[in-house]
C-alpha cells in the first residue's frame, strides 16, 4: 500500500512538473525570443507561436509512440526515459545560441513532454473501480496547481535573465527522475504486455484500432470536443476581460491563479466523492451540465464580479473528463492502455493547435471595430455550443451501454 501511495505520488509530481514547465518559461520566452533574435516583439510573439505549434506537433506524433512503447516495455522505463530526456532539453535550451537550436529545443520537449500518456497508462494499471475516476482527476489537479505555479516560478526566477526559468525546469525534472527511479515500480506485468507495432503507434493507428469498439470511439469524440472547448480559457480569457472590464495584468493574474484553484478543488478533491454517491454515468452527465452553464454565463458576463462567480459552475465541469478516462479505461485491455492515452493525448494536441485558430480568431472577429455584432463573449459560447453536443453525444452513447 505505502508503494503504491508512493507511486501515485511520483505519477502526480510527474504530470505537474510537465505542467509546470509549460507554464515557467511563458513569462520569459518573449525576452529570451528578443534576445538571441534580436527581433521586436511583434517579431518575437511570431516566433513563439511557431514554437508552441513544434511543441504540439511532435506530441501530437509521438504520444503514441510512446503509448506503444509503454506496452510493449513497461511504464516505468519510458516514464522515466521521457523525464531525463525532459530535463536534459530543458538544459539544451537554456544553452541554445540561436532560435533554430531552440526549435530543436521545443521538438525534443513535446517529444519527451508526452510522458503524460505512459503516466496517464499508469493510472490506469493501478486504479480499482472505486478509485480509477478519483485518480484520474488527479491529471487535472495537476493542470490546477501546475497552471498557477508554473507562470509564478518563471517570473520569479525570470529575475536572474530569461535563461534561469530553464535550469529551474531543468532541476525539477532531473530531481524527479531520481525520485522516481528509486520508488517508482512497473505497474504493466510481462505477461500483459504486448509486442510494439509502428502500424498502431502512430495517431491514425491508434485510433482505426480503438474504434474497433464504438463506444471507446465515440467517448473519444466527446473528449475531444470537451478538450477543444476548454482551448477557449487559456486563448481568450485575458483578452475578453481587457475587452469587457478593463482589467490590467495583476487583475488577470489573480483571477487565472483563482481559476487553477478551483479547477485543482474540484479535480482533486470532489471527483471521487461525486463518482462514488452518484456513479460515473450521472456524474460525466452533470459535468458536461456546468460545464455548458459555465460557458455561458462567462459569454453574457458583463461585471468583474460575475466571472468568479461563474467560475462554480465552469470548475463543477471538470467532473466529465476524468469520468470519461474513467469509463474508456475499462473498455480497453490491460496492455492496450498505453495505445489509448497515446490517442488520447495526440487528439489534446491536435485541440491545442485547433482551439488558438478557432478562439481568438472567432473573438478578433467579434470585437472588431466595423463588427456588425459586437460580441466578446464569442468563444466562451462556442465552448458551450460544444458541451451541449458532447452532452447529447454522450448520452446517446452511455444509455446503450450496459
Amino acid at each position: 500500500m505505502k508503494q503504491n501511495k508512493n507511486a501515485m505520488l511520483f505519477i502526480f509530481l510527474t504530470i505537474l512538473i510537465d505542467c509546470i514547465g509549460l507554464g515557467i518559461i511563458i513569462p520569459v520566452l518573449p525576452d529570451l525570443i528578443k534576445q538571441i533574435s534580436g527581433g521586436s516583439t511583434s517579431q518575437a510573439a511570431a516566433i513563439g507561436g511557431w514554437l508552441s505549434f513544434a511543441y504540439a506537433i511532435t506530441s501530437f506524433l509521438f504520444s503514441p509512440v510512446l503509448g506503444g512503447l509503454s506496452d510493449r516495455f513497461g511504464r516505468r522505463p519510458i516514464i522515466l526515459i521521457s523525464l531525463l530526456g525532459l530535463g536534459i532539453d530543458y538544459i539544451f535550451c537554456a544553452m541554445s545560441p540561436t532560435i533554430t537550436l531552440l526549435f530543436v529545443g521545443r521538438l525534443l520537449a513535446g517529444v519527451c513532454g508526452a510522458s503524460f500518456t505512459t503516466a496517464s497508462a499508469y493510472i490506469a494499471d493501478v486504479s480499482t473501480d472505486e478509485n480509477r475516476a478519483k485518480n484520474f482527476g488527479m491529471i487535472g489537479a495537476a493542470f490546477g496547481v501546475g497552471f498557477i505555479i508554473g507562470p509564478l516560478l518563471g517570473t520569479v526566477f525570470g529575475t536572474w535573465g530569461p535563461r534561469a526559468p530553464f535550469y529551474a525546469a531543468a532541476c525539477f525534472s532531473l530531481l524527479n527522475f531520481i525520485y522516481g527511479y528509486f520508488v517508482l515500480p512497473e505497474s504493466l506485468a510481462k505477461e500483459k504486455q504486448r509486442a510494439f507495432d509502428w502500424k498502431r503507434a502512430n495517431p491514425l493507428g491508434s485510433l482505426l484500432q480503438l474504434s474497433k469498439q464504438k463506444v471507446v470511439i465515440n467517448l473519444i469524440i466527446v473528449m475531444f470536443i470537451l478538450e477543444l472547448a476548454s482551448q477557449a480559457m487559456p486563448n481568450v480569457w485575458s483578452f475578453f476581460c481587457i475587452e469587457r472590464f478593463n482589467w490590467n495584468e495583476k487583475q488577470i493574474g489573480i483571477s487565472l491563479a483563482i481559476v487553477g484553484i478551483a479547477i485543482a478543488i474540484v479535480q482533486g478533491g470532489l471527483i471521487g466523492w461525486a463518482k462514488n454517491k452518484f456513479g460515473e454515468k450521472r456524474s460525466l452527465f452533470a459535468g458536461l451540465v456546468f460545464n455548458t452553464v459555465g460557458f455561458i454565463c462567462f459569454s453574457l458576463a458583463n461585471q468583474s464580479w460575475m466571472m468568479y462567480v461563474f467560475l462554480i459552475p465552469f470548475a463543477l465541469g471538470g467532473f466529465a473528463i476524468p469520468n470519461i478516462q474513467s469509463i474508456l479505461t475499462q473498455k480497453v485491455p490491460a496492455n492496450e492502455q498505453g495505445e489509448l492515452q497515446g490517442g488520447l493525448t495526440s487528439l489534446i494536441s491536435i485541440t491545442a493547435i485547433l482551439g488558438p485558430l478557432i478562439m481568438s480568431n472567432s473573438f478578433a472577429f467579434f470585437t472588431r471595430p466595423n463588427a456588425t455584432f459586437y460580441f466578446p463573449g464569442v468563444a466562451f459560447f462556442i465552448g458551450a455550443l460544444l458541451s451541449i453536443f458532447g452532452l447529447f453525444f454522450s448520452y446517446r452513447t452511455l444509455k446503450r451501454m450496459q
